[in-house]
């Protein structure tokens, strides 16, 4: 089978972090945060992932102060499961540099009353504060990598697409794979800003089984976060989201990448982004060249036929519906339709397996094809009724789903 999304270096770490996703409460997650704490050295980093207030009765997360207590001063960062947000301590937000008076582009800074942070940050501000984490060592990298490869074998996987690749993973895989450490094959896709780094040491490691495939692009966040970007407003929040590229950027990015012969793959999970993404691959004739809109948990109606009209590959995460059910409910109830529309594109002319990709999204949510399945087959969490399903007309069969894994059985 192929996984046709994943982040190969971050399910590595994920696999040594705190796992908060059976954390049913505030309480529950500040007593993981504890516990887990006291197994480190004083001066270690708390790496926690998959919290979902989302799903909690109250959804606030912990607050600074409360992770401050838990982990007896200790840098904590705990990322929400979508990676779009996450919350820290104040040791750690001071490591960052992040305070009341930080600006940060593309970034919220969440403030309490007094005007000071609350420890939750989304987007871009989340990212600066987890790029202020230490990085594992050369060594420490390769063991990361290696686990997380053994980790996708191990769940039955040949072929591996990673959707943000760091400029040093090509050259790391090429070194497992001539060590024989892994027969995965790769295709990889950097983010925008890496491509000059990653093209020059491509001659070095590119092969058959390890290929540069594309280039990566973020045009919006998440549901979970309110931060995807939608045609119209939320229905709990009534904003549209926060654009994370505008129209004339997303061109420059794919005419960058076809000047190199690659395509796009952009990460749009709102109508919005989905329509922006489909624009500009139809301004700058990027058609038919193998470009991927990720993700696109909401299309509009009128979009659905024009993946196929444009050449366009929908790679699709189905998983994501069985955590999200909660957020759609209550931030999507007026269009729930118009989710994860894998039948409607079938019908348009996509092909399961060629053009319509399923994947996960791995460490979001976890890589075993089996929930995926359940996602596109049933539409709702193994425990529901069909009553309860969300688009139910928009299944697949069995054989459908798994074609779209690349598995033709």
């Amino acid at each position: 089978m192929r996984e046709a999304h994943a982040h190969i270096f971050q399910l590595g770490r994920s696999l040594t972090m705190l796992d908060c996703s059976q954390c049913t409460s505030r309480e529950a997650m500040i007593e993981a945060i504890a516990e887990h704490s006291q197994t480190l050295k004083p001066d270690q980093w708390v790496l926690a992932h998959s919290a979902r207030p989302e799903a909690w009765s109250d959804t606030r997360w912990p607050s600074r102060q409360e992770l401050d207590h838990a982990a007896d001063g200790r840098p904590v960062c705990a990322w929400c499961f979508d990676y779009h947000a996450l919350v820290a301590s104040s040791s750690a937000l001071e490591h960052a540099k992040i305070d009341q008076q930080t600006t940060i582009d593309r970034g919220i800074i969440e403030l309490s009353h007094d005007g000071t942070p609350t420890g939750v940050l989304y987007e871009l501000a989340a990212l600066r504060l987890w790029d202020s984490v230490p990085e594992p060592d050369a060594d420490a990298r390769k063991s990361l990598v290696l686990s997380a490869c053994m980790h996708l074998e191990a769940l039955g996987f040949n072929e591996v697409h990673d959707l943000k690749s760091q400029t040093w993973l090509g050259p790391l895989l090429a070194e497992l794979r001539n060590e024989r450490q892994t027969t995965l094959s790769f295709e990889l896709f950097p983010l925008i800003p890496d491509l000059e780094a990653t093209l020059a040491t491509r001659d070095q490691w590119e092969s058959d089984q390890l290929k540069l495939a594309g280039t990566k692009i973020f045009t919006d966040g998440t549901l979970n976060s309110r931060t995807a970007w939608m045609l119209e407003p939320y229905t709990d929040t009534r904003t549209t989201g926060t654009p994370m590229m505008t129209p004339s950027e997303i061109d420059d990015a794919m005419m960058l990448s076809k000047s190199q012969g690659l395509p796009v793959a952009a990460h749009a999970i709102g109508d919005g982004a989905v329509r922006a993404v489909l624009d500009s691959i139809e301004r700058t004739q990027c058609t038919n060249m193998g470009a991927r809109i990720e993700h696109l948990e909401l299309v509009h109606d009128e979009d659905i036929t024009r993946f196929a009209q444009l050449g366009v590959i929908a790679s699709v995460q189905p998983c994501h519906l069985l955590p999200d059910i909660e957020s759609l409910r209550a931030c999507l109830s007026d269009r729930l339709d118009r989710v994860l529309p894998l039948r409607s594109l079938l019908e348009s002319g996509l092909i399961a397996g060629e053009s319509l990709l399923f994947g996960s999204d791995v460490p979001i949510v976890r890589a075993n094809h089996e929930d995926s399945l359940q996602a596109a087959m049933h539409r709702r969490r193994v425990d529901m009724d069909e009553s309860e399903a969300i688009g139910f007309d928009q299944r697949l069969t069995e054989r459908e789903s798994l074609a779209c894994f690349g598995n033709s059985s």
